[in-house]
Order: C-alpha cells, then structure tokens, then sequence
C-alpha cells in the first residue's frame, strides 16, 4: 500500500512541474520556493504536538489546490505557479517518504511502516491534550 502511495504521489510531482511549465513560470522562483513548504517544521520548536499540525498543514494537497483553483478562476498565474510549486514540493516530499506527521514524534508518519508509526503510549503533552477517544 505505502508503495503505491509513493507512486502516485510521484506522478503528483511530475505532473505539477509540467503544469508548472505550461504556465510559462520562471524556473528560478521554482527553485526559490520548492522547499518553502518545510518552514512549517519550525512548529516543533514549540513541541510535536504543534509542530505536527503545522507541518502537516503545510503538507497535505488540500491547500495548494484549492489556491490552484482559485487562482485558475480568478486569472492570477504567479497564485497558479505557487500553486504548483506547493503540490510538487508535497508530491516529490511524499514520493520520498515524508507523509503527514503524527504527533508522537516527527519520523512517525503515515508513509511509515505500521509498527513504526503508531506510538506505544499516549502522550497528551505531545499531542496537545487534543486526542479524542
């Protein structure tokens, strides 16, 4: 299964870079911004629960999409470049296996292996006392 989520997510990344080409978007500001998405790492600074939220807001293609359709319907093409510069930075990301975090620790994603990805014990400092059972 984690295969096969690679994959597709692969074919996400290549086919925002060739959406990105069609838009006639300057490779330098793809390059500048490819990586940008991972300043929402800087969440774990104030612990794993927060930083889990806010890389995985950053990291999940809900985002870039909705700004990719909004900036097709309202004309804007440099809000469709960035657009697709933030899917291909998720797919390449996910092809990788960097998926979504848990708030257990920032290796525990859901592209880990299953024993892998689920924390033994609750910890509700980790994960912000947010945890509903």
């Amino acid at each position: 299964m984690i295969r096969w989520l690679r994959a597709e997510s692969a074919a996400v990344f290549v086919a925002a870079l060739l959406l990105y080409w069609q838009t006639g978007g300057p490779w330098w500001l793809l390059l500048l911004l490819i990586l940008a998405p991972d300043l929402s790492a800087l969440g774990y600074l104030a612990g794993p629960g927060i930083g889990s939220r806010t890389y995985n807001l950053a990291h999940t293609y809900v985002g870039p999409i909705l700004l990719y359709a909004v900036a097709i319907a309202a004309g804007w093409p440099l809000a469709t470049q960035l657009a697709l510069i933030w899917l291909a930075h998720i797919g390449i990301d996910r092809a990788l296996a960097y998926g979504l975090k848990y708030p257990s620790g920032f290796k525990h994603t859901h592209l880990s292996p299953p024993a892998a990805a689920q924390p033994t014990t609750y910890n509700a400092a980790a994960d912000g006392g947010t945890r509903r059972t």
